[in-house]
């Protein structure tokens, strides 16, 4: 058993992952001795974590913009230069959007969907011939999609793309993995509460307000998410397929 929960040695790909949640699962990543190459659309910002989680270990910067699908298009044909073998794909690369209903605009509903929904299915198509002749049928390789507890409860917020689109993830999830489990890839989620990010830095003020509303008492930090995505991708979770785990400090189970 002392195996169970090891990734070293793997080849991981992180989407989103120069900040927040990304870089979070990034460097668990890194420091437990995986191959991880981050990509984001910010180059700087993106350089820079590399850098930094090149300090303990090995991470590889590649731009993208998966917006598009020329984007994703021209990303993995990258990634496949590079690897044809990948173990695991996080999955995390996301926006949001917010405006009262009647002012929603279709560009913020077409920007978060086409990012957080089409270019995740997009991308992992694309991938997974990579992923299948990484797999085995004891050790498949492994795609972890990063939704939200938004696409779960009422966010209580005007961002009604985003919701949409991490139920959509998490319905997305069990479709794939009904599909590709068979192949030797096994697919999984994982729907966060609240992490300090700059996804969420438009209620950090509120920070400590939420985390007093919380059952845990506490906000997500780094040790919550890269040890779930871990757990996620390695032996331990083999049979784990096609749920979406709800990390959230018992936000969903306090909503009633």
């Amino acid at each position: 058993m002392n195996n169970f929960f090891s990734v070293a040695g793997k080849v991981a790909l992180v989407t989103g992952g120069s900040s927040g949640i990304g870089a979070m699962i990034a460097r668990g990543f890194v420091e437990n001795g995986v191959k991880t190459y981050i990509t984001a659309r910010k180059l700087e910002q993106l350089q820079d974590t590399a850098a930094e989680l090149s300090k303990i270990g090995e991470c590889i910067a590649i731009q993208s913009d998966l917006s598009t699908m020329a984007g994703v298009d021209a990303f993995a044909d990258k990634m496949l230069k590079r690897e044809p073998k990948i173990d695991i794909l996080i999955n995390n690369a996301g926006a949001t959007w917010g405006a009262p209903i009647d002012e929603f605009p279709e560009s913020g509903w077409d920007k978060v969907m086409d990012l957080n929904v089409k270019s995740i299915f997009f991308l992992s198509k694309r991938l997974l011939p990579a992923l299948r002749l990484a797999g085995t049928k004891d050790e498949p390789s492994r795609v972890v999609n990063i939704a939200s507890v938004n696409g779960i409860t009422n966010p209580r917020m005007n961002n009604y793309s985003y919701s949409a689109s991490k139920a959509a993830v998490i319905q997305m999830t069990r479709h794939m993995a009904a599909d590709i489990r068979p192949s030797n890839v096994n697919i999984n989620g994982i729907a966060p509460g609240f992490f300090p990010s700059k996804m969420t830095k438009h209620i950090l003020v509120h920070e400590q307000e939420i985390a007093n509303s919380l059952p845990a008492r506490k906000t997500g930090e780094l040790a919550d998410i890269a040890g779930t995505a871990i757990y996620l991708c390695s032996r331990a979770s083999n049979y784990v397929c096609g749920h979406t785990i709800v990390l959230d400090g018992g936000q969903v189970a306090n909503a009633g």
